[in-house]
């Protein structure tokens, strides 16, 4: 058992850049990690860290023990995971990271009734705009929409989220209301851009199964996507919302729909030819691998599913999001 604190220690060490950071991570003292690494290093017979006042640093051999006892590490949490959703109901930490537009409106009125279901989790909601390492800060899932998807990471579509154009009805007056994408040219534009990696998104539309990003005149731009609701709402040009935000703005008279498809398939004043959809912004959930779906994750994630608006699920059937 001393052996498996010291590889722990060891590796929580490394992975958090120091020692009272690792015994944050796993409850123990300071002392007590660097106890345990020096234990581990004396039964190995060689040097794993050179600590200094600032950082920690790998030697040599630190280095390649550290290759081959990180996954082990990983192994033995998955492993006691399992192990608690076997022997029990599900118990422990769950910890979700999401952008704060998608956490703040739809996925935190939806925890607190999968917290009642299963009583002895923890939940844990970590509204972060930016790219979030799961096994350096711990994540169980992250959701993401799908430029946000990185390799390494196992995805699974759970949304797909319809996207308005809208504007306020004193732009509209202002400027008139625009029939068709290639009319965005001529007005105000209200832009997203990433946090993640700085850059603008791009409107995306279909039109016979193409698609296609119009081109765009940014008026106001801003990395939040509530500061571009707000700009909207206030006149400020067309912004293009999930619909988690902007059918509340609508509902209230505050916004106007734009673009949006009448019965029978037909937009007001334009021919079938001229006809662009939307095109919706699929969220996922993901993962490190298929073995950190434990049964805690894999509750979750069925959760999530029999959750969305059966609209969002609809959409994901009919094969208008991306794979």
């Amino acid at each position: 058992m001393d052996s498996l604190k010291g590889v722990e220690s060891f590796v929580k060490a490394v992975e958090e850049g120091g020692i009272a950071a690792a015994g944050r991570r796993l409850g123990v003292s300071a002392a007590a990690v660097s106890q345990n690494i020096a234990r581990l290093e004396q039964q190995l017979g060689t040097r794993l860290l050179v600590r200094t006042t600032r950082r920690l640093a790998l030697t040599e051999s630190g280095q390649l023990y550290f290759q081959r006892v990180q996954a082990l590490v990983r192994e033995l949490e998955h492993a006691q995971a399992e192990l608690s959703d076997w022997q029990d109901a599900p118990q422990g930490k769950l910890r979700i990271a999401c952008s704060a537009a998608f956490g703040r409106n739809v996925l935190a009125p939806l925890i607190p009734a999968f917290a009642r279901r299963y009583p002895r989790l923890m939940m844990e909601l970590v509204l972060a705009d930016h790219y979030v390492d799961h096994i350096r800060e711990e994540i169980d899932v992250s959701i993401r929409f799908a430029q946000q998807l990185e390799p390494g990471l196992v995805a699974r579509r759970i949304a797909c989220v319809p996207l308005r154009f809208c504007a306020a009805p004193s732009y509209l007056t202002r400027h008139g209301v625009p029939q068709q994408p290639e009319d965005l040219q001529a007005h105000q534009c209200l832009l997203f851009r990433s946090p993640m990696d700085g850059r603008l998104l791009g409107w995306g539309f279909l039109r016979h199964g193409v698609r296609f990003e119009p081109r765009l005149n940014p008026a106001m731009i801003s990395n939040d996507i509530d500061s571009l609701a707000r700009f909207a709402v206030d006149g400020a040009g067309i912004a293009r919302l999930g619909a988690f935000i902007a059918d509340p703005l609508i509902a209230q008279g505050l916004l106007v729909p734009l673009f949006e498809v009448e019965q029978g398939g037909r937009k007001k004043g334009k021919a079938d030819g001229a006809r662009a959809d939307i095109e919706p912004l699929t969220f996922y959930a993901c993962y490190q691998d298929r073995r950190a779906a434990n049964g805690k994750l894999r509750l979750f994630l069925d959760y999530l599913l029999e959750s969305m608006p059966p609209a969002w699920q609809l959409q994901m059937k009919d094969g208008t999001s991306p794979p």
